[in-house]
């Protein structure tokens, strides 16, 4: 009977060890890659890199403000045209869980969260650049919007599901309006989960470069325009990591550990919105 007692008790820990093991193996990878950005990165980052525009081919100096400031235009845009079509989609998914409508709105945007990010780019090139006859942020906004959606719309619904029906019942009981419900009762009381949905969708744009190739193209100048080419981050790390000039190569390393540094603190702030507003009943 102790055997047994001393196996069962053996292989408990041997499982903790493992999963604990693998647990450490997974990481490894994000550590690997802040290793390498901060080696290689930290060491051109100044004011004059965070706050200067570009210099041409050639001379020294210069910075990725155009790059930043684009990068938040992008993500400023894209957030207005797909928070509100992603949580109305997402209340109306958990609201009508057993039409066929829903089913097939819920199907489609599985699907749609799957597209490669190229395919989303290519189809906002012919939505929006082509009929405006030029690149902008605008179509930018567009591609990455779509991508933004799937996030949005589950983590609405799935937020929404959680929150008792009680809920919603006892204020229509007091003669509030269905709308009123929804947007003063419901959606404050799942907010960590709805903001949560919309930081995560912000974090997985923001390092996307295939969109933005069709799209808002890039543009070496300092642009504010919406309806003009617009630099970004991860476009500017293409465009430097691929040429030939070694001092290009360090600043895509910097501007690398910028980016990252972003996702970083959007992913904290979900982690602490969570914590912060978490559903309770």
């Amino acid at each position: 009977m102790e055997r047994k007692i001393y196996i069962r008790i053996l292989k408990d820990r041997l499982f903790k060890i493992f999963i604990i093991l693998f647990s450490f193996l997974s990481t490894l990878p994000l550590f690997f890659i802040l290793f390498h950005l901060i080696k290689n990165g930290i060491s051109s980052l100044s004011f004059e890199f965070l706050f200067n525009l570009p210099k041409p081919v050639g001379e020294k100096g210069g910075g990725i403000a155009n790059a930043i400031v684009g990068t938040f235009i992008l993500i400023l845009v894209s957030s207005f045209l797909s928070i509100p079509i992603g949580v109305s989609a997402g209340i109306y998914l958990s609201e009508n869980k057993n039409k066929k409508l829903s089913n097939v709105v819920s199907m489609l945007v599985d699907i749609l969260q799957g597209v490669p990010s190229i395919v989303l780019g290519i189809i906002a090139y012919l939505w929006v650049v082509r009929p405006m006859g030029r690149f902008s942020a605008l179509s930018g906004g567009v591609a990455l919007a779509i991508m933004m959606l799937p996030v949005i719309i589950k983590s609405t619904e799935e937020t929404i599901n959680l929150i008792p029906e009680s809920l919603k019942e006892a204020s229509l009981s007091l003669g509030v309006p269905y709308y009123k419900t929804f947007l003063l009762v419901i959606l404050p009381a799942g907010l960590s989960g709805v903001l949560t949905g919309i930081l995560l969708g912000i974090s997985r744009i923001a390092g996307e470069t295939a969109p933005l190739l069709f799209t808002a193209f890039g543009n070496p100048y300092m642009n504010l325009n919406i309806f003009k080419p617009i630099e970004s981050l991860p476009h500017l790390i293409y465009n430097y990591a691929k040429s030939p000039f070694p001092e290009w190569h360090q600043k895509a390393w910097a501007a690398s550990f910028i980016l990252i540094l972003i996702v970083f603190t959007l992913n904290i702030l979900s982690k602490l919105v969570v914590k912060r507003w978490k559903v309770r009943f």
